[in-house]
């Protein structure tokens, strides 16, 4: 297998110390997992993306602190900091890294890999983590965003009023692999009812994707317009907009394919994220003027 013909500097390759987070234990509905945490202000839950807390991911969770929030990452699965791109660790520990993770998701009962109508188990946890964090951080409410496996907490997480700006960002699950689940999110009859009241009361609920992953049919963004109506913003994004250095096909728009200069559609889909979460939390004192 090569490497992409886009040339990438070896210094932008290698793992993150994350020695601007700290990190936590935080220990709710009968759950515990290690949190990481960086800023202040307002929270927002940043819920990775396979295969964990990846330096990708956490150059994302930096740009929206520096907007002025508290970046809060759960550490749900994979090694926290750990780059899996093969300029790193060679082939063998892009292999690795990625397959351990998914072991761990695989084995995990705290993700609805192939249910439909069911929020995922360790959504309580994540709802119970958000409101913890609005006590400590303060603020009108709280902010969230999942990716991929994680793409439809933020969603089921809306059923709490203190959560003002949910983004799923290439939401995954259930697995794609039958009409009905490419149809359908990780979300019970209940709560998605409590989201659709929310919705009509103002809520606001981004969604991005890219148009050709299957991981994120048609369908899937077809039901939440039809079930959340106007309420649901898509960001759907032609493939070629995509970076053509990344290792996989277009999945990941503020992340591993992100174009991360002026101009280009994933940067845009970028900002709206942030836009999102500075007009829902509040944020329009210098902190945010700085990251326009």
């Amino acid at each position: 297998m090569t490497l992409p013909d886009r040339d990438i500097p070896p210094a932008a390759v290698g793992d993150d110390p994350l020695d601007d987070f700290t990190r936590e234990e935080f220990a709710a509905s009968g759950r515990a997992h290690a949190v990481l945490r960086s800023g202040t202000g307002p929270a927002v839950i940043v819920m990775t993306e396979v295969p964990g807390i990846s330096p990708k991911v956490a150059a994302f969770a930096r740009q929206v602190r520096d907007i002025g929030c508290t970046v809060v990452l759960p550490d749900l699965f994979g090694v926290a900091g750990r780059e899996y791109h093969p300029r790193a660790h060679g082939w063998r520990g892009t292999v690795t890294t990625t397959a351990r993770a998914a072991a761990q998701i695989c084995v995990s009962r705290e993700f609805s890999l192939l249910a439909t109508g069911r929020t995922s188990p360790v959504v309580p946890w994540l709802r119970e983590l958000a409101a913890h964090e609005h006590r400590r951080c303060g603020g009108p409410g709280v902010g969230a965003i999942g990716m991929c496996v994680t793409g439809g907490f933020a969603l089921a997480m809306a059923t709490d009023e203190r959560l003002l700006a949910p983004v799923l960002a290439q939401p995954s699950l259930p697995l794609p692999i039958t009409p009905r689940r490419r149809a359908s999110i990780d979300i019970s009859g209940d709560d998605l009812a409590a989201v659709q009241k929310r919705c009509a009361a103002g809520l606001t609920v981004l969604g991005l994707r890219f148009r050709g992953d299957i991981l994120v049919p048609d369908a899937r963004f077809a039901f939440l317009h039809k079930h959340l109506g106007d309420a649901f913003v898509a960001v759907e994004l032609d493939d070629d907009a995509a970076d053509p250095a990344a290792l996989i096909r277009p999945h990941s728009p503020l992340t591993e394919h992100l174009i991360d200069e002026p101009g280009q559609p994933t940067r845009a889909a970028f900002d709206q994220v942030l836009d999102l979460f500075r007009q829902r939390l509040g944020l329009d004192g210098p902190a945010a003027q700085a990251g326009r």
